[in-house]
Order: C-alpha cells, then sequence, then structure tokens
C-alpha cells in the first residue's frame, strides 16, 4: 500500500491538487476529506495532476467522481492531468472518459481554454 499524498498549489485557472500514491479504499476518504474542504470559485478550474497515481480501484473512481461534483456545484470546472495509463482505461471502459476533460499533462491543463467532457488529449 501506497499511502495517499496530496499536494495543493494555485494556477492561473484555480486550484491544482497534485495527487499521488493509492487512490484505493483506504486512501480514498483522504481525497474526499480534501475536496469537501477546498474553496473554489465559480469559473475556476480545478485540476488534480493524476500522475504520481500507481492504482486506483472503484473508490478512487467515486472519489473522482465527487471531485467533478464538487465543482460543478461551485460552477467551476474540473480537469484531470496526467492520468497513468492503467487508470485511463479504466475511466475509458466504464465510459467515464466523455465525462471528465482529461488533459495528457499539467501544463495542458492549466492553459488550456475551457472545455467540455472529451476535449483533446482525452484517453
Amino acid at each position: 500500500m501506497n499511502t495517499l499524498t496530496i499536494t495543493a498549489r494555485d494556477a492561473l485557472t484555480g486550484p491544482v491538487l497534485t495527487i499521488a500514491g493509492d487512490l484505493d479504499y483506504d486512501q480514498a476518504p483522504r481525497l474526499r476529506q480534501y475536496l469537501e474542504a477546498l474553496s473554489l470559485e465559480p469559473g475556476q478550474r480545478l485540476v488534480l495532476d493524476l500522475s504520481g497515481i500507481q492504482f486506483c480501484d472503484s473508490s478512487g473512481i467515486t472519489a473522482l467522481i465527487l471531485a467533478r461534483n464538487r465543482a460543478l456545484a461551485a460552477r467551476a470546472e474540473l480537469a484531470l492531468a496526467a492520468v497513468p495509463e492503467n487508470t485511463a482505461r479504466i475511466l475509458h471502459i466504464v465510459g467515464l472518459d466523455q465525462v471528465f476533460t482529461i488533459h495528457p499533462d499539467l501544463d495542458a491543463a492549466t492553459a488550456a481554454t475551457a472545455g467540455g467532457p472529451g476535449a483533446a488529449g482525452s484517453a
């Protein structure tokens, strides 16, 4: 088991959370708690940098969906960046690659103009 770490920073587009470790049943609640406390303004884009994710199970996928719901409730956007191949495959299989805006890397996610689901760089 790899403990989940969450590092936050601000970009011009809004908050960026760099998430590393295992996003699984044991660790996903930490992300959910972090998201609940996150200040998110209308028009901002919350970017989740997943480049450090080593494992993601259904609890992790649920946490990503909750992040999207949290952003929508704040009238903000959510973008996933640098989604590892194994997680991108799961998102594709369950059709969530059509729900999430996915970018190939953090720079693209924080520099891209507003885009909808399946924007450039989708898995």
